[in-house]
Formats: C-alpha cells, sequence, structure tokens
C-alpha cells in the first residue's frame, strides 16, 4: 500500500502557455480532451450534475460542459491559479451549465458542497498520481459521501494493475515521481479498489486510452 505521509498540493507537471486574460493552456489536456470526452459521453449520465475535483487550466470543464449540455459542471482546484484560468475559460466560453471553480482540498473531512449533493458522477483527471495517497484516500471516502446511489466516480491518468505497468515508459514515469516527491506514484487499481469497498465503490470498468493510460470508472454502491 502507498505511503500516505505527505500533504503537498498537487501540481502541473508541464509547462503551460497563458493569455492576457489568464487563461491558461495545457499540452496534455489539448492531447486527451477528444478520448476522454468519448468515454464521458458513454459512461456519464445525459442530464445531471458532475463535480470534478482537480480541474487545472478548466480546458476540460468547459469542453466537456459544451459537448454535453444538458449536465452541469462544477469545477474544483485546491490551487487559486488554477482556479483563476478556470474562471477565464468560462467567462470566455460563454456556457451557462459550468458553474464557478471551488477551491476543494479532497483530504478534507467536509468539501464545501455538502449542501448541493449527491452529484450524480465525480471526475478527476490526472491527479491521483501527483498527489499523495492520502488525497487518493480522500477522493474515495468524499465520492462515497456524496455521490448519489449509482453516480461515478471517473478517473483519468496512468494507473498500475496488480503491481505491473502497462508499459515501460510509465514505469520509468512512475520512477520519476517519486524522485521528485516520493508520496507521489502511478496507483494500482488494485489498491484503489481496497479504498473503494470501504466507501461502496465498486470498480466498474478500466478502458484503454491513448498513450498508455487508463480511465477507470467505479459505482457507488447501495448503502
Amino acid at each position: 500500500m502507498p505511503e500516505e505521509n505527505d500533504n503537498r498540493s498537487p501540481v502541473a507537471l508541464e509547462q503551460r502557455g497563458m493569455s492576457p486574460d489568464q487563461r491558461m493552456f495545457s499540452p496534455s489536456a489539448a492531447r486527451n480532451l477528444a478520448p476522454i470526452l468519448a468515454v464521458l459521453k458513454r459512461v456519464l449520465p445525459t442530464h445531471g450534475v458532475v463535480l470534478e475535483i482537480g480541474c487545472g487550466t478548466g480546458e476540460h470543464a468547459v469542453c466537456f460542459a459544451e459537448a454535453m449540455p444538458n449536465l452541469t459542471w462544477q469545477p474544483s482546484d485546491p490551487d487559486a491559479d488554477a482556479r483563476a484560468s478556470t474562471s477565464s475559460w468560462i467567462k470566455f466560453s460563454g456556457l451557462n451549465n459550468v458553474l464557478a471553480p471551488l477551491e476543494i482540498d479532497v483530504c478534507s473531512r467536509l468539501w464545501g458542497v455538502e449542501q448541493t449533493a449527491p452529484f450524480d458522477a465525480i471526475v478527476s483527471i490526472n491527479m491521483v498520481h501527483i498527489a499523495p495517497w492520502a488525497a487518493s484516500l480522500g477522493l474515495f471516502a468524499g465520492a462515497g459521501r456524496l455521490l448519489r446511489t449509482g453516480g461515478l466516480l471517473v478517473l483519468y491518468g496512468p494507473f498500475m494493475r496488480d503491481g505491473t505497468h502497462n508499459a515501460p515508459s510509465n514505469a520509468a514515469f512512475d520512477a520519476s515521481l517519486k524522485e521528485r516527491n516520493p508520496s507521489w506514484g502511478v496507483r494500482d487499481i488494485a489498491d484503489l479498489e481496497r479504498v473503494g469497498e470501504a466507501s461502496r465503490l465498486s470498480l466498474r470498468e478500466a478502458i484503454e486510452m491513448p498513450a498508455n493510460n487508463l480511465s477507470v470508472v467505479f459505482s457507488c454502491d447501495s448503502a
């Protein structure tokens, strides 16, 4: 089981451009928008409210909200610059189904959205491997509290399966993450399944994605 002794916040692992109105541009978001959207359009309900944890630049939020207009998208990020970028993207897009970004620390017992729960889905993209294990624990605990029965927790990023990387490049990436911060690292789906059991979340499917990534979908079971 991974270590859980570091509470440093998630960070970006790439250089990002910025427009004069504070919209940040993520190269990785530009690459993965289309394949992630294809998965979300298949697995998410047609109507409802989706909470995004770790929205980053906000590009995903506005893209997904535009493509799925009957969903209300609630972005969140612990980083003030990310929230500023997301707010600028929302203003630039003119969409009315994306809410103002919230500051959520998944390691906190309360996220500040309890009054608007339950959510139909929670989405977290490229977060759990660049955050301490405590963030994964908090994410699953929060999802178990805040998702409706049948609601989905959707993760995207690199993952191991039963202790094995699915590509040498992911093993090298995992090593580089741990060199940067020993509490980071590519998470094992088996570990996440065990964590999910304590929060009534069961693995529904793991979907192969480009560049050796996976979309991992958990479903919230009845209490």
